[in-house]
């Protein structure tokens, strides 16, 4: 049968109210094209599915096996319309991003925090993971965006957009002989315990250019799992460690002492990535909009 699904939705709300006259005031028409309408539906099916009374109408037995049916894939169509709808007006939704611990702090959670306020009903999923396994989760598409630092090398299908500037300072604390502002020599680095991040992250990759570069090999003594580990293992005596400043920005400074480098350590991004060949939800567009925004205020 090739019946026209206006004929089924007219059939619902004369079986949901009981009447000709309120399936037409609900559907906006008049009774007479919905009599007709429905005249129509049971020539189709060989059957009567209705029995006029004075004050409106009954089932037949076809009539209610054939409401069953109708009433279910009807009201799915409703609440996935509702749904729809809310997700339009970002009342619901939900967004999945990864991030590297870095990028987390300096650039995600400010955004969030505005993000939640204004749309309280969009539930927000965050995957704390290293740079690599952040666009590893992205490339099989288990999350929206992904928010990491450099370097990094991209799989096809994967761009990415620079977000902001990071910079990181050498800083121990006053355990150490060292004054503040003082210049790491290649002997001192020798000298002193290092506190880094694993193989498989970014910066361990980045430092490790950056030591190269000086005729050095990058290996921590100590080794956080996350870079926010880092500054309480420094305030814990535990050797030097490189450390964003955004992250020091609030930190009392008393215990620490910040050092240079000679070459400076060269600045990376934190950058946005996402997948092509994947649209974004509502939700996460309006995500990916305020991050943007975000990098236009620094």
């Amino acid at each position: 049968m090739n019946i026209s699904y206006d004929y089924y939705r007219v059939f619902y709300y004369v079986a949901k109210y009981k009447s000709f006259t309120g399936a037409a005031k609900a559907l906006l028409n008049n009774q007479p094209n919905i009599t007709r309408m429905m005249k129509k539906l049971e020539g189709e099916l060989g059957c009567t599915l209705f029995v006029r009374q004075r004050h409106g109408i009954i089932l037949t037995p076809e009539g209610e096996k054939l409401y069953a049916h109708v009433s279910v894939a009807f009201e799915h169509i409703l609440c996935g319309e509702e749904e729809i709808a809310r997700e339009k007006s970002l009342q619901s939704g939900m967004v999945t991003v990864v991030a590297s611990e870095i990028a987390l702090h300096c650039v995600l959670l400010p955004v969030l925090k505005a993000f939640r306020k204004n749309y309280p009903g969009i539930r927000i999923r965050i995957l704390s993971q290293s740079t690599p396994q952040a666009i590893d989760v992205l490339k099989k598409g288990l999350a929206d965006l992904a928010i990491v630092t450099e370097p990094f090398d991209l799989p096809a299908g994967i761009g990415s957009k620079p977000l902001r500037i990071i910079r990181e300072v050498p800083v121990c604390s006053t355990a150490f002989s060292l004054s503040p502002d003082s210049t790491l020599t290649e002997e001192q680095i020798k000298k002193y315990p290092l506190i880094g991040l694993g193989e498989q992250t970014a910066s361990f990759r980045f430092y490790s250019d950056v030591f190269g570069r000086m005729g050095m090999s990058f290996i921590p003594d100590v080794e956080a799992a996350t870079a926010d580990q880092i500054l309480p293992m420094i305030k814990s005596d535990l050797g030097i460690g490189f450390v964003p400043m955004d992250f020091l920005e609030n930190e009392n400074r008393e215990n620490l002492v910040i050092l240079n480098m000679t070459p400076d350590i060269p600045t990376r991004n934190i950058c946005l990535l996402k997948r092509w060949d994947i649209s974004l939800s509502l939700a996460a567009s309006e995500l990916e909009r305020r991050i943007k925004d975000k990098k236009k205020e620094k």
